[in-house]
């Protein structure tokens, strides 16, 4: 019983049970500096010379500070498990590549900064997981390629991108349009070309687009642009405007840019770099009368074309205008035609039949249309039957095909009755222009004296053959009314336009005012048949060679027979008194003779034989044959 009371007071002297203590923090990586004694955690390491990520950081940091430094590589576990990270910052290493899922464990990161690097390409694993992400700084890399899923995890939270400073040409649009909350969009100081209509109606909230210094000739009106009010100011800008910033562009001046000239602006950067007439111009410095457009024209088309069931066909529509024009087809049907299995669409103004079938015939309409306006023309197929299988040893010349350079054989009445069709399903334009005295390889052109108008400085010819898609340009003197072309090519169809170019007395600049167009055709030359195919030539050969061998072997045997025959039956080189027995012999048997007894077998005879003796005596004038 008095050990009970002793355990008693001794109770209060074990040690009690003290509540779990956290994890020490990890040390701190050398040349860093690491602030571990108060919440969030930060390590700090900028211009410590690092090649790499340091292994041994702290995970729960919430701040990662690696600028300048020469880190290379981001390996997958180099960020491994640090889930409370909130600002990584990598700017101005040499990172080159960044391993796919190499931030998937940084759910919670809002800005990353891995500007001032070597990137050359972002595909679409490794901005995995960052599906907190607000600020994304790419700039200055050497990016030339960005993935269309890149930024899929970060879309519905990114407001803030810069890309500027890289080496893009194309970029994934319809990506970048799901952008909803992104406020600044940096996409200057690359090298796009174009930009697609529509690209920024999604991005609501977008406040700055800066797109300075791109190779961007027009920049297409948005629905965006038409909702905010747009300026083109860098400073002083009201919080619900977007502010443009489009500098350093080569602008082409045109009636496309009306709506950006329009723009408030301070300063005056930006300049034309085309048309001619505004090339140089500071853009705020033209006026609006001066963004104009030339509707289209068209300067080439097919001539009627006939094809077999079963061959392709190449429909040609080139046209001329301020912008570019862009070409269309629509079938005899009516409808509008495209890249298809049977049929390709080429920017061109090309419209490929991969394989023509009997309902493809009938005329076929080319549209031209830019901003300016359209322009129509037609041009006919006719698809017949499919040809008749050909030998392959035919010797038959034919004509030249189309293209073919100086093409030597004359045309024939199905060509000329087509070329005549294709003269006068020419260009619906004035007929004052006239082709003639036109041969093989010139043609001499004269069009009505243009004086009346006023200010003309001169005329320019353009033409081009239907074997190709040159424009060839002539600048001619303002006084003239004729010139010779003589650099054509034989046996082709040229369409030829003549302009006028004047000086405008309304506005200053100088315009174009056509004068007249013509389609002709030049004398195709003589061209002889070629030589036969090569297994023709070899047959006729083999059949030639074995026709004299036998013809040889004929005659020998002919010759043969006539000198036997000559001599009597005597093989050649014999004399008639060298033979030891007449040329003619008769059989004496029965009454013809007395038949000698004939000699006996030798005992060595292999085998008993009759012999027939023959009476032989010699024949001739002198001998007679003698009676029994």
């Amino acid at each position: 019983m008095a050990v009970l009371p002793l355990l008693l007071c001794l109770l209060p002297l074990a040690p009690a049970s003290s509540p779990p203590q956290p994890a020490s923090p990890s040390p701190c990586p050398r040349r860093c500096r690491c602030q571990t004694q108060s919440l969030p955690l930060s390590v700090l390491c900028p211009g410590a010379g690092l090649l790499f990520v340091p292994p041994s950081l702290d995970r729960r940091a919430a701040e990662l500070r690696l600028a300048d430094n020469f880190i290379a590589t981001v390996r997958r576990r180099d960020l491994a498990n640090m889930t409370g990270l909130l600002h990584l910052s990598l700017s101005r290493n040499t990172i080159r590549h960044v391993a796919a899922g190499a931030f998937a464990d940084l759910r919670a990161l809002r800005a990353l900064h891995l500007d001032g690097n070597r990137l050359t390409s972002l595909g679409e694993g490794q901005l995995r997981g960052l599906v907190n992400l607000r600020h994304l700084i790419l700039s200055n890399n050497q990016l030339a390629a960005l993935a269309a899923g890149a930024l899929d995890d970060c879309a519905e939270t990114l407001e803030d991108l810069d890309l500027s400073y890289n080496n893009l040409e194309q970029l994934p649009w319809e990506a970048l349009g799901r952008l909803g909350n992104v406020n600044t969009l940096g996409l200057d100081h690359n090298l796009l070309a174009s930009v697609p209509a529509g690209a920024f109606s999604r991005l609501h909230k977008l406040a700055r687009l800066d797109m300075t210094s791109n190779r961007l000739t027009t920049i297409p009106p948005d629905p965006l642009f038409s909702r905010l009010p747009l300026l083109a100011r860098p400073r002083g800008s009201p919080a619900s405007a977007l502010v443009l910033a489009f500098g350093g562009n080569p602008l082409h001046c045109n009636c496309e840019l009306v709506w950006l000239r329009r723009l408030a602006r301070e300063d005056d950067l930006e300049a034309c770099a085309s048309p001619p007439a505004l090339g140089g111009r500071y853009f705020w410095a033209v006026g609006e009368e001066e963004f104009v457009c030339e509707p289209p024209v068209v300067t080439h088309r097919s001539p009627p074309l006939a094809v077999p069931a079963g061959r392709p066909a190449a429909l040609r529509c080139r046209a001329v205008g301020d912008p570019e024009p862009r070409v269309r087809w629509v079938s005899p049907q009516g409808r509008l035609l495209g890249n298809s299995s049977r049929a390709r669409a080429f920017p061109n103004g090309t419209l490929e039949l991969l394989v023509t079938e009997p309902g493809d015939g009938g005329i076929f309409t080319c549209i031209a249309a830019n901003a300016a306006g359209e322009a129509t023309a037609a041009v006919e197929l006719t698809v017949g039957p499919p040809p008749p299988p050909q030998l392959a040893n035919s010797t038959s010349c034919d004509p030249p095909r189309d293209g073919e350079p100086d093409a030597l054989t004359p045309p024939s009445a199905a060509s000329a009755s087509a070329s005549a069709k294709a003269a006068e399903a020419g260009p619906p334009t004035d007929r004052g222009v006239q082709v003639t005295e036109h041969g093989a390889t010139a043609a001499l052109v004269q069009w009505p004296d243009q004086r009346p108008i006023p200010g003309i400085r001169m005329y320019q010819i353009q033409y081009n053959s239907s074997a190709d898609d040159i424009l060839v340009y002539r600048m001619i003197p303002a006084e003239s009314s004729s010139f010779l072309l003589t650099d054509l090519a034989s046996g082709r169809t040229y369409d030829l336009c003549v302009l006028a170019v004047y000086e405008d007395g309304a506005t200053g600049l100088t315009a174009t005012r056509p004068v007249g167009c013509n389609r002709f055709s030049t004398e195709p030359a003589l061209r002889p048949c070629g030589a036969p195919h090569a297994p023709f030539l070899g047959g006729t050969m083999i059949i030639a060679l074995g026709g004299v061998i036998v013809a040889s072997v004929l005659v020998f045997i002919f010759v043969l027979l006539m000198r036997y025959k000559v001599h009597g039956g005597q093989p050649p080189g014999k004399t008639k008194a060298s033979a030891p027995v007449s040329s003619v012999c008769s059989q004496t048997n029965g009454a013809l003779g007395p038949t000698p007894a004939p000699p006996a077998p030798e005992p060595a005879a292999p085998r008993a034989h009759t012999v027939v003796q023959l009476d032989c005596e010699p024949w001739g004038p002198s001998h007679e044959p003698t009676g029994p």
